[in-house]
């Protein structure tokens, strides 16, 4: 049996999971009050604050770490890769400490794990971070040489998903070619074929259907009278955008079940702009139909919006001729950090070395 300390930072949070094999048997999530974090000029400024607290819960929890298999984190900002385990290396940390590919709470992830794997003598890993990049060249292509697409998603969540779908089917994630879409505060959909994912819209950067706090893809030229507009700054735009868009900006929240209430209760607008977002979702899955030539063996909601089953509904009407849709509720990254280095420890994967001669983009 491998046991495993498996860290997950978010903006206001750092989540902690211990796993027996790929049974999570205790988690807790320490929170960060944003009067803290602020304090902080830079993400890895975190690094020793978020440290001590995890030390707390160590010895509160009374974990003897060095019986355990390896420390694992989820993957931040480093150079973009393909799919995979990574054992962190120098090389690594340092991109995660400078944000090489932009600053999130996740660079801290592979850094936490690092220093405690460092004081038990134990190995750290991440898994599919979030800038895994498997994308074929046309999907690089953004209509401008100015500008580059870029693989931002939620590729450790999406990647899971696949895998035990493919399971369900009784094959391998290799064997099949899906339609992958994360409906949460961000709504991401990859397309996979046969075990790499080859396109995603950007969710972070405007790419794809507005979601419950982001706009989504938005006409350029209305959004460059907006930027020089001279009523916006950039950071006020940017938060209209990313934040205060989608639902929260048409109906003043970003909780699906407080729209479903409103739905119920008769709100006509509340149910046109729902429906709108289902419509855009859609419109973006048959998009990526496109580029798989129609060869769907299945489209797969997960995240959090996935449970309602308003919406879904609303999707499968306009997407079940392209392939059955199969739901995976919530979010699975826990699990998956901890399968993904189940794979290397049981000889069934090799780790990656970061940067690989492999790597993408």
């Amino acid at each position: 049996m491998y046991k495993f300390f498996i860290i997950n930072p978010g903006s206001t949070s750092t989540k902690i999971s211990i796993f027996e094999d790929d049974k999570e048997v205790k988690s807790t999530s320490i929170s960060h009050p944003a009067q803290v974090i602020h304090q902080f000029d830079t993400i890895y400024d975190q690094l020793g604050f978020r440290l001590e607290l995890l030390h707390e819960k160590i010895k509160e929890f009374e974990l003897d770490l060095s019986t355990f298999s390896a420390i694992i984190a989820r993957g931040g900002n480093m150079k973009p890769v393909v799919g995979g385990t990574y054992e962190v290396n120098a090389e690594m940390l340092e991109d995660l400490k400078i944000g090489v590919m932009g600053q999130h709470a996740s660079n801290l992830g592979g850094l936490l794990a690092d220093a405690i794997a460092k004081e038990v003598g134990l190995k750290a890993y991440v898994v599919d971070p979030v800038i895994v990049d498997e994308f074929e060249p046309f999907a690089r292509i953004s209509g401008t040489p100015l500008i580059k697409r870029k693989s931002k998603d939620h590729p450790l969540n999406c990647k899971a998903v696949g895998r035990a779908a493919a399971a369900d089917l009784g094959g391998t994630y290799s064997d099949y070619n899906f339609i992958v879409v994360h409906m949460g505060g961000g709504i991401s959909v990859s397309i996979h074929k046969k075990g790499r994912m080859i396109d995603v819209n950007n969710c972070l950067d405007g790419d794809g259907p507005m979601s419950p706090e982001r706009s989504g893809g938005l006409p350029f030229g209305s959004v460059m009278d907006l930027c020089y507009s001279g009523e916006y700054t950039k950071k006020e735009l940017r938060k209209h955008f990313v934040g205060q868009g989608g639902l929260v900006g048409y109906l003043g929240t970003n909780d699906a079940r407080e729209v479903v209430k409103r739905i119920e209760s008769g709100d006509k607008e509340a149910e046109f702009i729902y429906g709108a977002m289902a419509y855009q979702i859609s419109k973006e899955i048959g998009a990526g139909a496109t580029v798989l030539k129609g060869e769907v063996d299945a489209i797969l909601l997960t995240g959090g919006l996935a449970y309602d089953e308003l919406l879904t509904g609303w999707i499968k009407e306009r997407v079940g001729f392209i392939a059955p849709v199969k739901k995976y509720p919530g979010e699975h990254e826990m699990k998956a950090l901890a399968q993904g280095v189940m794979r290397v420890l049981s000889g069934a994967e090799e780790a990656k070395k970061y940067p690989n001669e492999t790597q993408i983009g």
